[in-house]
């Protein structure tokens, strides 16, 4: 396993700050950047007050022990049968309550994403497809997981909370793993440089469908798999946190991870792209790289 080096995380701080207080800030579908994942709280804003609670709910019961016990649960992809198609049709009726940038059904993010990427990264198909099916694992939450144990950011359990998570404050307060000796210190029970693919992360979509995408033998390459895993991991490729656990192969995949994000989350508006004039061009990559019937 290789070490990240002391330049390699230099490099990555530099991209990780591209506040470059000289130009001006950046706009993105009509906002400026500082606008998006704005979690303020505003007692008169109901959006607030669904993503504050969804955080809390998650920050509180988010364990070790309850990571363990939903891995037990959905690892064993028993749940039931579906194509990617079909999956992405079910987000028609899902709307992430973390997410303070959209209220709109999540199938039409998966289009703004794909499409965005689509534009910027022509040649690369297996971008596109990733860009489109990143949430598909939100569908747990219509097989009985509540949302905070689907949507939003995504952190390991069994060490220290980083400083940049949402609400970090206080959102941890009642979480039993806080008061734990094996857990909350700042490697907790992992090894320095162990490694971001060996940590245990909170449960989410991200991990769901990294698992499932191996587990159904999808075609993906690394850096899809790597996109997905960790594209909701905010306190790492946003905020810089959990650097001691890194190795040179992390800090080489959290690079396609920051790119991905810059569609994930910079897209997101009120314009809606005609889903059903996209269908062919998607449902061609998924029959090359996810075809038929999926175990989930």
């Amino acid at each position: 396993m290789s070490v990240a080096t002391a330049k390699q995380i230099r490099d990555y701080t530099t991209l990780l700050d591209p506040s470059e207080q000289l130009r001006p800030e950046p706009i993105y579908a009509g906002k400026l950047q500082s606008e998006f994942r704005n979690f303020n709280e505003e007692s008169d804003d109901p959006i607030k007050q669904r993503v504050r609670k969804t955080y809390e709910l998650m920050h509180t019961n988010q364990t070790v022990e309850f990571v363990k016990s939903r891995m037990r649960d959905w690892l064993r992809f028993n749940k039931f049968k579906m194509t990617v198609k079909d999956a992405l049709l079910k987000l028609n009726d899902l709307v992430d309550e973390s997410d303070p940038d959209t209220s709109l059904p999540n199938i039409v993010h998966a289009f703004q994403t794909a499409e965005s990427i689509r534009e910027k990264h022509p040649d690369k198909g297996w971008f596109h497809l990733t860009g489109l099916i990143h949430d598909l694992g939100k569908v747990m939450a219509f097989y009985g997981e509540p949302q905070w144990a689907v949507v939003g950011d995504t952190f390991p359990v069994g060490c220290a909370w980083g400083d940049s998570i949402v609400y970090r404050a206080t959102s941890f307060d009642n979480n039993p793993d806080g008061k734990d000796s094996r857990y909350n210190t700042k490697c907790g029970m992992y090894k320095p440089k162990c490694g971001i693919s060996n940590l245990m992360m909170s449960w989410g979509h991200d991990e769901y469908l990294y698992r499932l995408l191996v587990h159904n033998k999808s075609k993906l390459p690394k850096e899809a798999l790597a996109m997905i895993r960790y594209h909701s991991f905010y306190p790492w490729h946003a905020g810089g946190d959990y650097m001691h656990f890194c190795t040179s192969e992390d800090i080489e995949m959290l690079k396609w991870v920051m790119e991905f994000n810059k569609f994930d989350l910079y897209t997101k508006s009120d314009s809606v792209p005609d889903i059903e004039k996209l269908w062919p061009y998607y449902e061609k990559l998924i029959d090359e790289y996810i075809p038929g019937l999926i175990e989930w």
